[in-house]
């Protein structure tokens, strides 16, 4: 079979060269020429050969009743939008080691109990070790077909003699196309065999799923323009050495991109968690100074998570600042906050703040739940064990609002919790939660006097 005429063009100016270099001739960026198929010029793009399609009237289309594929894991299903569309195709990326070939396996294995045949390709694993994992699996073998396979070709013409039901691909990096000359896992090679994989899916109303790498910086490796091809993109995140992971969805073609599910690392594999609040409290210890409880919001989904601090006097000329969990620039501000609005004396203490369970929060909701964690540490005072906090903090120590505050009273009170500290006026409406106080705070010194209040110490 004869390769594909190529050439190299600069992704920044359009340039193209007949070999490849460093910096582009023509514009002079560093590193943006690309290995790009040229079509054949055997015949002109505009000959007259008829329109090969033809524009609709928006009234004349005809939409059909999207049927889902209903999926075992729910917390899978939910991040999906409620299941699989057939023909879709799902990029589904994180550190390595974190479970996303787990995860897929038990999918793979599910869907073929369901459907009928699934191909998992792999192109990293022999078939034999796809089997080990899959025998410590909590779910029976169904109708899957391993194939360890890395030339695209050969796997198209599997797929074409199987016509499975859905195809998972573990890693897009590790098929390669042989009518480019370049390496598996190069910008060409990942976004044509993309292409063509995504073209069978829709041709054949397959589901897909695609394995794709990480960098150090957390990002999909390869050309961006992957995250554009696929329908849905999904990151698997968590720290390795916590057994929880959080499967988080950034693109979506059909459902919502804010759902997140929940899921923990077992020998048997992922095992979804059905109330993530209780088990994130669940080893709280209580009348300890440093610790709360915020309410945070991972896509729709309120969570009740323990926020630790711990001040230390420090001899250094600059004291330490250390964040688990949260973002470190957002820590630097609330301790700024506290120093200049509260009077805490924090230029001589070393701060450290950590979020139980390995998760990663960006909302700013959890703002005031991290300051009165660091002021109860230096203040030596607890927080009462029955008080719930939420609310963002601004750089003149006011309490802002927070969204969807009804959704998170109703965790409050699912879990227990007596009291609530919350922004004054967060809503127009009065909120009346059975059992809740609800305490509101105009401003961060209100608010730090009612969680450090003495009368509310736990004895």
């Amino acid at each position: 079979m004869p390769k594909a005429k190529t050439a190299y063009v600069c992704q920044q100016c359009g340039h193209s060269e007949a070999k490849w270099a460093g910096r582009c001739p023509d514009c002079g960026a560093w590193n943006s020429l690309v290995e790009t198929i040229i079509e054949s010029k055997g015949r002109s793009l505009f000959a007259a050969t008829g329109p090969r399609s033809q524009p609709l009237r928006l009234s004349d289309v005809g939409v059909d009743s999207l049927q889902r594929i209903d999926l075992p894991l729910a917390e899978f299903s939910r991040v999906l939008g409620g299941g699989i569309v057939p023909g879709s195709m799902v990029l589904i990326g994180g550190d390595p080691g974190i479970g996303k070939s787990t995860v897929l396996l038990q999918v793979a294995i599910q869907m073929s109990q369901q459907i009928g045949p699934v191909l998992y390709v792999s192109g990293e694993e022999s078939v034999r070790q796809i089997k080990m994992r899959a025998e410590r699996l909590a779910v029976r073998d169904g109708d899957l077909y391993l194939l360890a396979e890395t030339q695209l070709g050969t796997i198209l013409e599997h797929i074409s003699q199987l016509k499975p039901q859905m195809v998972v691909v573990d890693s897009i990096q590790a098929v390669y196309l042989e009518e480019l000359e370049s390496t598996a896992g190069s910008v060409s090679q990942v976004r044509e065999c993309a292409n063509r994989l995504m073209a069978v899916a829709k041709a054949e109303n397959v589901p897909m799923f695609l394995v794709s790498h990480v960098t150090k910086a957390g990002a999909i490796a390869g050309p961006r323009v992957l995250e554009h091809i696929v329908d849905t993109v999904l990151y698997l995140e968590g720290e390795r050495f916590h057994s929880y992971r959080l499967l988080r969805g950034v693109k979506n073609r059909f459902g919502s991109t804010n759902e997140v599910g929940v899921f923990e690392m077992r020998p048997e594999g992922m095992v979804e968690v059905e109330n993530p609040s209780e088990v994130f409290l669940a080893e709280r210890l209580t009348a300890v100074p440093g610790s709360t409880v915020a309410v945070t919001l991972e896509g729709t989904r309120p969570l009740l998570v323990e926020v630790q601090a711990l001040t230390s006097h420090t001899n250094a000329a600059i004291p330490r600042r250390t964040a688990n969990g949260i973002d470190y620039n957002r820590l630097l501000l609330l301790i700024a906050v506290l120093t200049k609005r509260v009077g805490l004396k924090l230029d001589v203490q070393d701060v450290f703040v950590n979020v139980v369970g390995g998760l990663k929060i960006n909302e700013p909701a959890v703002d005031l739940g991290v300051a009165t964690s660091i002021a109860s540490s230096a203040r030596g005072v607890p927080v009462a064990a029955d008080l719930a906090i939420m609310g963002e903090i601004g750089l003149s120590g006011e309490i802002r609002s927070v969204t969807q505050v009804e959704k998170r009273l109703n965790e409050v009170q699912k879990l227990g919790f007596k009291r609530c500290l919350l922004p004054k006026q967060a809503r127009r409406d009065k909120l009346v939660i059975d059992g809740v106080e609800l305490i509101e705070a105009r401003s961060l010194g209100q608010a730090l006097e009612v969680a450090l209040a003495p009368v509310q110490r736990e004895t």
